[in-house]
């Protein structure tokens, strides 16, 4: 579900016209799609339960941890490098160094190598170390000597580092959503999704009211949080990442609950895309791009699309967006069905 609504939220007709929900929160505050992402990370953290728990660790493990965390970095940093254009790449200045790819990539990386060598007592203190600690330097250190904000300032601690560090190779000239300091509760966010993983492995039985317990605990805290920390996905505050690991709880259960207690079987298309969740998501972005480079007469391959099979009279510019981005979705559901039916699996 998560891997669908990553591309839905990524591929809008144009991002001129788009439902509210469908939009990150300008700052401080949060939309559906600003659960999309720690949404992700959440469930990494969930998928190293599973697979490193009971295995022997040995140097092959750590050789396997590093080795796709570096894929995962060079994917985000070939997408943020490519241009059509010869020879292919952008001039050195204009490439971006953080992004999507490298945050899973660095967050998996150090999460994966603290489950593996720490218990989950130990983890929990980590966890909390990362949370108010990221808090107490967002708040408390003075930047060039001025106090310091949660706003979109130059002595915001977190856009500092990221303009004295990355330059001009950020998202925006002030600011990148994806930089360096918010890294570290962004591991805090993979982190709970371990614990969550741990639950559903265990033999504790009353799963589901446990998961629901922790998912409005986690929710309760965040939004008192947000009064003296704001719910900031940007930021990646964390107040915002108990919320949205709140939140995924809450889902997680609900789903536990229809599937695995009822046994209610349902969304076979999701289990598809989740399958190849990495390919997918790399081949709707690296596919996009390559549609709004390529030009067709005054707008690009993408906008000319839109405007000739979607816009009409009779719906909304919203509408006309929103479809387009359905059917974004709608062809890497059947690729991702074609994919698992052959199975073919391409893993990072």
């Amino acid at each position: 579900m998560t891997i669908i609504l990553m591309v839905l939220v990524n591929t809008p007709g144009t991002w001129s016209n788009v439902y509210g929900p469908l939009l990150h929160a300008e700052w401080h505050g949060y939309t559906p799609t600003d659960l999309v992402f720690p949404f992700f990370l959440f469930i990494v953290g969930t998928s190293i339960a599973f697979s490193y728990q009971n295995k022997s660790i040995d140097a092959g493990v750590y050789r396997k941890i590093t080795v796709r965390s570096l894929k995962l970095i060079g994917l985000g940093l070939f997408l943020g490098a490519f241009t059509i254009s010869f020879p292919f790449i952008k001039d050195f200045t204009d490439i971006r160094f953080p992004g999507v790819l490298q945050r899973i990539g660095v967050v998996f990386f150090f999460t994966a190598i603290l489950f593996i060598n720490f218990k989950w007592r130990t983890l929990i203190g980590i966890t909390i170390a990362l949370l108010v600690g990221y808090w107490l330097l967002m708040t408390l250190v003075p930047v060039n000597g001025i106090a310091s904000t949660l706003d979109r300032a130059p002595n915001n601690l977190a856009n500092y580092i990221d303009l004295n560090v990355l330059g001009s190779h950020m998202w925006q000239p002030d600011y990148d959503p994806e930089g360096l300091l918010s890294t570290l509760p962004s591991i805090a966010s993979a982190l709970l999704g371990v614990f969550t993983g741990l639950i559903l492995t265990s033999k504790q039985v009353e799963k589901t009211r446990l998961l629901v317990g922790i998912g409005g605990s986690f929710l309760i805290i965040g939004h008192i949080w947000d009064i003296v920390f704001p719910i900031n996905k940007a930021l990646w505050t964390s107040s915002f990442v108990l919320v949205t690991a709140g939140w995924a709880n809450l889902i997680l259960a609900l789903i536990y609950y229809s599937t695995d207690v009822k046994k209610i079987q349902f969304g076979s298309i999701f289990r598809y895309a989740g399958a190849n969740a990495i390919i997918v998501y790399f081949l709707s972005s690296f596919i996009a791009k390559i549609m709004g480079q390529i030009k067709v007469g005054d707008t690009s391959l993408h906008g000319w699309l839109f405007q000739n099979i979607y816009v009409h009279s009779f719906m909304s510019m919203e509408l006309s967006s929103l479809l387009y981005a359905l059917s974004v979705v709608t062809f890497y559901c059947f690729l991702a069905y074609f994919l698992y039916k052959r199975s073919i699996f391409i893993k990072v």
